[in-house]
């Protein structure tokens, strides 16, 4: 069994799909079909693996320097088992976030996984799919007869994680199946071709998080291009699918107005008319906690984040935890300018939120 990291040539992330440098497997996962499926590609492609007691406790990455352990553990796959199966809330998206992954490869600097994660960034997937349906069944008979949603993005974004897992195929099909059940998932990935023949029933929302081209370039590492996922989008709303749009983090910069309305007029301008019915825009500011600031700022030194305390409003959330948000007359400036270019452009959308 190798336990070395193999030096990969460098390839650009936006058109390949996702190859860990290093995989953990928990041995009970190689019971069930699908920790199998990912042992046997695993061993297929040479990759390096361990076997490891518990996805929770990944404890010997390599790596000489914290910022070096970061790094590999954002190219560290672990294959588990999902013993917790009480669902976290998912407000205001959904109801209860559905967990089948956690952890991402992208390297968005601003991403709150940066703190919940705190030191387990590695991307941990789980294989035991049957106890994870059954329990959103469980869910689902609780609320009968209001619709019950389920987010699968919470903790991961599961879109780039698909040609591994296979797992929100699964989701998709048994969503479809589902009276009372509903599914909703955001991406920054273009990986959706596997998901274009779902039996997903009208029953799952995909959702692409898009934004201005300077938040792309400077602070979304190891994501598909703006390009590439308008391109995925027009596929899956050509596929039948509700469709949505998160625009995320929206961040105050030089240009922003004229980022932000090249980013609509984009949209519009590249998908077909025919499948603009029915669109969904969630719109999100860009917040900060202070453990948030120190844990980014040591991982990502040379960020351009702007994440000045003076400059920003305390805001207080649940829990009695707070977080730093644009002061009222710069966030009601973003929220005007984005709904009216929004409704200039898509006039049947619905603005879900702005928060």
């Amino acid at each position: 069994m190798s336990t070395a990291v193999i030096k990969r040539p460098k390839t650009n992330r936006s058109t390949l799909s996702f190859v860990p440098e290093l995989v953990y497997f928990e041995p009970s996962a190689l019971d069930y079909p699908k920790g199998q499926r990912i042992f046997d590609w695993v061993k297929k492609e040479g990759i390096p693996y361990r076997m490891t007691t518990s996805h929770n406790r990944i404890t010997n990455l390599p790596g000489d320097t914290e910022l070096e352990q970061y790094k590999i553990a954002k190219r560290t796959l672990v294959v588990g088992i999902r013993k917790t199966l009480k669902f976290d809330t998912s407000k205001p998206s959904a109801e209860y976030a559905i967990p089948i992954a956690t952890g991402c490869m992208a390297h968005c600097h601003y991403c709150y996984l940066q703190t919940t994660l705190g030191a387990k960034p590695y991307i941990r997937v789980y294989v035991n799919m049957d106890d994870i349906l059954n329990a959103a069944q469980g869910y689902i008979e609780e609320r009968k007869p209001e619709i019950t949603r389920f987010e699968a993005a919470c903790t991961s974004d599961p879109v780039g994680l698909e040609p591994i897992t296979g797992s929100l195929r699964e989701l998709i099909d048994y969503m479809g199946t589902q009276e009372n059940g509903r599914l909703r998932f955001v991406t920054k990935f273009h990986h959706v071709d596997s998901l274009l023949d779902a039996n997903h029933n009208g029953h799952t929302r995909i959702r692409f998080s898009v934004n201005a081209k300077y938040v792309i370039k400077n602070f979304e590492p190891a994501t598909s291009s703006f390009e590439q996922r308008i391109e995925a989008a027009a596929k899956v709303a050509r596929a039948g699918y509700p469709m949505g749009f998160i625009i995320a983090p929206i961040i105050w910069h030089d240009g922003w107005e004229e980022g932000y309305g090249e980013l609509i007029a984009s949209l519009a301008a590249q998908l077909p008319s025919d499948v603009t019915k029915d669109l969904t825009f969630e719109l999100i500011q860009h917040r900060f906690t202070k453990t948030a600031k120190a844990v980014i700022e040591k991982r990502y030194p040379r960020t351009k984040l702007e994440m000045d305390i003076e400059k920003r409003k305390y805001k207080w959330g649940r829990w009695g935890q707070g977080k730093y948000v644009y002061p009222d007359e710069q966030a009601n400036a973003l929220r005007m300018y984005l709904s009216e270019r929004i409704f200039e452009h898509f006039p049947e959308a619905k603005i879900e939120y702005f928060t």
